[in-house]
């Protein structure tokens, strides 16, 4: 792996602790802002979608799998950050992903890790769960774990379709955008059949959000299939990881959570993960 390809990972990986933490501030209207992000950058990719080459026929199949995954995400994440805090649901749905990930891929493609990057993937997880630790004493503990477990197998999924369909497509930026129009048109469409008053509200109140969130998780997730062309599926899932730092201090200054020392040994682990990847 590149340097050019880990600052690029690292830079997707700030982008997506933003547009959580956009999502996470508006608390309890929390699905409402998940699924106005996810149209957000549908109508973004609409726009661009003239100016990059159409993915390969091949693809066609993994974006039509993939959508279904990428539906259930923003709809889950909308549920879990509703009164949950970020401290504990990011990092768990986050750091627990690559496992899920580097098994699917060593089964169904027979793409394996170095000894070390295995290490990385293990101490990236170790860290996240370390953290997730800290904020086992709620009482909704229990249920946003869970939720965040289902998260992780969910971001799993799409991780490896997409990892699989951007590979056969020819052009990554096309695959991406059709990725992101697809499952934006379908939650809009849903929205605008099931909470249409509350949708239309909520943009009437708070238009940048969705654009904004929408821009970022879009180029987030563009230069993590963009990274998949360049380097193994499950190191470059891994190394995105990372975001867990930036959400870390996201949290603390934007949302005033608490640090705690479980919470500086586990971003030492993270770093450390991230380091032994770099390394594999």
């Amino acid at each position: 792996m590149t340097n050019g390809v880990v600052a690029a990972i690292l830079f997707a990986a700030l982008l997506h602790a933003g547009w959580n933490a956009l999502i996470k501030r508006r608390d309890q209207d929390s699905l409402t802002a998940s699924i106005g992000i996810a149209a957000g950058s549908a109508l973004i990719s609409l726009c661009l979608l003239p100016f990059v080459p159409a993915p390969a026929p091949a693809s066609w199949p993994f974006l039509a799998a993939s959508a279904v995954p990428q539906i259930a995400y923003y709809l889950l994440i909308g549920k879990v950050y509703r009164g949950s805090d970020l401290g504990l649901a990011y990092p768990v749905m986050r750091g627990t992903a690559p496992l899920f990930v580097a098994a699917a891929n060593a089964l169904l493609f027979g793409e394996t890790l170095s000894l070390t990057g295995l290490v990385g993937i293990g101490g990236i997880c170790g860290g996240v769960l370390l953290i997730a630790g800290d904020r086992f004493k709620g009482l909704d503990a229990g249920t946003t774990v869970m939720t965040a477990l289902g998260i992780a197998l969910v971001i799993a999924a799409y991780t490896v379709l997409d990892g699989a369909g951007v590979r056969r497509s020819a052009s990554p930026a096309g695959y991406t955008l059709w990725v992101f129009l697809l499952t934006g048109a379908g939650l809009a469409g849903w929205s605008m059949i099931r909470h249409r008053a509350r949708m239309l509200e909520s943009l009437r109140e708070d238009f940048w959000t969705p654009l904004g969130g929408g821009g970022a998780s879009l180029l987030s997730y563009g230069i993590a299939l963009w990274a998949m062309t360049k380097a193994p599926v499950a190191a470059v899932a891994a190394l995105r990881e990372t975001s867990i730092l930036f959400a870390a201090v996201i949290s603390m200054v934007l949302l005033r959570e608490k640090i705690t020392w479980n919470r500086i040994a586990a971003a030492l682990l993270l770093t450390a993960g991230a380091v032994a990847i770099r390394l594999s």
